[in-house]
């Protein structure tokens, strides 16, 4: 019978004319798949799925068992193309965890005559130094923290921050003079092995990979002012396994940064205070954050998360401080994932004193990220209702501008970009 209703269902789903896409966020705690088209300039959601993962299946934000996550993601892809009525033939994936590194690098280049104009040739000689200066970087700081001096890296995302002909700002270089250019690009660098495993998802899903992109970058590309350099805010994406920091700086992305700390780390504590099984624990977890529970035990799990959530709050500092490069933080934060349903988050962001030592000018705003604030997304389903959505939402706002034609600095972005993904 199972099988008949599924022979069934598939003949109901068509293979559309226009492509059809899939938003994947493959995280510790849940694998979500939102099946979108893009019309009009915008990602039109029409399909939402979701999986839990097992305990085994996913470790800080990377893959560990590639069978079950496959297993899983084929779920969630399934309800998503169920409930839009049709097949996916393009995905976008998001990439997670500690060893993916985040970081704008700026060259500063000398011109030696600074009366001709810049041309294509001399850009793409620009371009090609900043990257190959932020891989080398990346390289090094991932050789460092896994003790493995041949770390094989790949870049995941590139995108073009801010481009100054002497100390004036411009979006196009081209046919400019001037002495002195600075191009700052924002790069995400990955451990082919995790980069690999999310490949392999795809192909084993039949899904067309059309691009992987590290989550934070995918949450503070989509959210905020599309006014040319006026945005700024701290975006905190805090998943099953995972908390992920972005800082964007006048509309431009300075760089990310993740710790393994999430949902997950707040559940364990419950199993071991309650001595209950984990899966009991994050039903409790997840009925305290719905204000669901009677008062005393209100009270016995308010008392065993806040040493758990001052401990997550010192990772935000540390995050924080290693943007060394950010003479003022932005005085907003923005939180999005499941993680940051758990009211001990926003207190421990409200506390006084905290952000003393960190460059921020006065006390930051803390808000949660809503569905609606997605640049370019729409939601046909009214499905998607809060937070814990944001990051497939990211991914599928990513579509768009993956789509879109190119102007010529991120033409050759792209294509620096793709010499040094091969």
């Amino acid at each position: 019978m199972k099988e008949l209703i599924s022979n069934v269902s598939n003949a109901l789903k068509r293979r559309p004319k226009d492509p059809v896409y899939v938003a994947l966020d493959v995280g510790t705690e849940f694998v979500k798949a939102f099946v979108f088209k893009i019309e009009n300039g915008k990602a039109v959601i029409s399909g939402v799925g979701r999986q839990r993962q097992r305990l085994g299946d996913m470790h800080g934000g990377a893959v560990t068992d590639i069978s079950g996550v496959v297993e899983n993601c084929a779920k969630a892809l399934d309800r998503a193309e169920e409930m839009a009525g049709v097949i996916s033939d393009f995905a976008v994936i998001g990439i997670a965890g500690e060893l993916v590194k985040g970081t704008t690098t700026t060259v500063h280049y000398e011109r030696l005559k600074p009366k001709t104009k810049i041309d294509y040739n001399e850009l793409k000689n620009i371009v090609n130094k900043v990257q190959w200066k932020a891989f080398d970087a990346a390289r090094q700081q991932l050789a460092w923290e896994t003790g493995h001096e041949e770390v094989d890296v790949k870049l995941v995302n590139a995108s073009i921050v801010d481009v100054k002909i002497d100390g004036y700002r411009v979006t196009n270089p081209m046919g400019f003079q001037g002495k002195d250019v600075s191009i700052g690009v924002f790069n995400a660098f990955a451990p082919l092995v995790h980069l690999g495993a999310l490949q392999t998802i795809a192909s084993d899903l039949d899904l067309e990979l059309l691009s992987i992109a590290a989550e934070p970058y995918a949450v503070a590309k989509s959210v905020g002012s599309e006014e040319a350099g006026e945005f700024s805010a701290i975006f905190i994406d805090i998943g099953g396994g995972t908390s992920d920091v972005a800082v964007v700086r006048n509309g431009g992305l300075e760089g990310t940064k993740m710790f393994a700390i999430g949902g997950r780390s707040f559940t364990k504590r419950l199993s071991q205070v309650l001595n209950l099984s984990f899966s009991k624990a994050e039903n409790i977890k997840l009925a305290y954050s719905k204000g669901e529970l009677e008062k005393e035990s209100e009270k016995t799990i308010k008392e065993a998360l806040e040493a758990d959530a001052d401990v997550w709050l010192s990772g935000i500092e540390l995050s924080l401080s290693e943007f060394s490069n950010i003479d003022l933080l932005p005085s907003r934060i923005m939180l999005c994932g499941g993680g940051s349903a758990l009211p001990e988050i926003k207190k421990a962001l409200e506390k006084p004193g905290w952000y003393k030592d960190l460059p921020f000018a006065k006390k930051p705003q803390v808000s949660f990220i809503k569905p609606e604030e997605v640049n370019h997304c729409v939601d046909k389903t009214g499905q998607i209702k809060n937070q814990q959505d944001i990051t497939p939402m990211g991914l599928a706002n990513l579509a768009l501008n993956i789509e879109e034609e190119e102007g010529v600095l991120p033409g050759i972005l792209t294509k620096v970009a793709k010499a040094m993904q091969n």
